[in-house]
């Protein structure tokens, strides 16, 4: 019986250039998403599928928009009061593929280290799982 356990299913996926969240800093894991969702991200606003910026209201409060409609954001579901929450639809942007336009791509916005970090880790989760199953088919098996 080959034996199976985490150091070989880590070492199998470091030889495919995919490494734990912790060994990695947050462009290299934007880079392995965008290549593996094949999403792009930039601050050129183009022709993007999706997008997140701000703007000022007619008294002077900023809010904070992401919209798939430009032209029309809806109020109640792309205008964000508070910019806690106003990237929440940005890791789905990813896994879709989609051409996403963002304002504060070169700022180090921890929200956006916090996408890049999720979105990541759903990767990471997929390959390590992937792996696992391709160590299994060639007859390696866990210990009980």
């Amino acid at each position: 019986m080959k034996k199976l356990d985490d150091q070989l299913i880590i070492k199998t996926l470091e030889e495919k250039d995919v490494y734990s969240t912790h060994d990695l800093d947050h462009d290299a894991k934007l880079d392995a998403i965008k290549q593996h969702y094949e999403f792009s991200i930039s601050e050129d606003w183009g022709n993007p599928n999706i997008m997140f910026y701000t703007e000022t209201t007619a008294d002077g409060y900023e809010v904070w928009i992401a919209t798939d409609d430009d032209r029309s954001p809806s109020i109640n579901g792309d205008i964000y009061y508070y910019d806690s929450d106003w990237l929440e639809k940005m890791p789905q942007a990813m896994y879709d593929g989609a051409d996403i336009y963002y304002t504060d791509l070169g700022s180090d916005e921890y929200a956006f280290q916090e996408v890049v970090d999720e979105v990541y880790e759903e990767y990471y989760d997929e390959k390590r799982k992937e792996v696992e199953e391709e160590l299994i088919e060639e007859g390696y098996e866990w210990e009980e």
